[in-house]
């Protein structure tokens, strides 16, 4: 079966990662929440401030509800901060809010890595749902024409995996964006708040790192499965 054979073993590490990557953000956040930036600006503050510093006065800044459910939405021109990140004062705040206005910038210099990310997300959203049901179907049909069923699962699935991929540069890149905007604009004081700011955007961009790990491994399971059916 294709959700319980040995390949499933090579998931173990990459599910470990996933789980250190949410429980290190989980508790990065609750650390860095606690920790209110010297110069009392709030993460909608720091927003605008970044925004209008780089030109971007247009792009509007909204408040939605939720825990760390931030995003800059490129079709619409919306950076979007939640309830804990648009009125809090700590390191936090400040840090995740000046990572989603990294993306803002991005998408205003037409970053190469943002713009295919971007590009793929309609294909991913039905690559991704896809894959393994044709995958668990091509293997229940067998003889070639299972296994071509089983070949375009893999290709669906690997579009999903560079999606994943290409992920990691943007979302480093952001983070690189914001510890600079923090600095050059004087938002955080001293090295131990641009430390820790560097310690919060890191643990964020672990979870990344986790979910691209996760799907390439599941890329070598489907890969693996395939061989061994042949």
């Amino acid at each position: 079966m294709i959700y319980f054979d040995s390949t499933m073993l090579l998931l173990i590490p990459a599910i470990i990662l996933a789980f250190y990557a949410q429980f290190k953000v989980r508790n990065s956040y609750r650390k860095y929440s606690q920790a209110v930036a010297s110069r009392g600006l709030t993460g909608y503050e720091t927003a605008r401030r970044i925004l209008d510093a780089n030109g971007l006065n247009h792009i509007k800044i909204e408040r939605v509800g939720g825990e760390l459910t931030d995003h800059y939405d490129p079709r619409t021109g919306v950076v979007r901060l939640s309830d804990g990140i648009y009125g809090g004062r700590s390191i936090a705040s400040v840090s995740v809010a000046a990572h989603e206005i990294g993306h803002a910038i991005q998408h205003a210099e037409g970053y190469k890595a943002l713009t295919i990310r971007n590009s793929l997300v309609p294909v991913v959203n039905i690559a991704s749902n896809l894959a393994w049901p044709m995958a668990l179907i091509g293997l229940l049909i067998g003889s070639m024409t299972g296994t071509m069923i089983f070949d375009i699962a893999i290709i669906l699935y690997a579009v999903a995996v560079l999606f994943q991929v290409i992920t990691l540069p943007v979302e480093l890149n952001a983070s690189s964006r914001a510890i600079q905007q923090l600095n050059g604009l004087g938002i955080l004081s001293d090295g131990e708040e641009q430390s820790q700011a560097k310690r919060m955007l890191g643990a964020a961009a672990l979870t990344y790192i986790a979910a691209a790990a996760v799907a390439v491994v599941n890329l070598l399971r489907l890969i693996l499965i395939r061989n061994n059916n042949d």
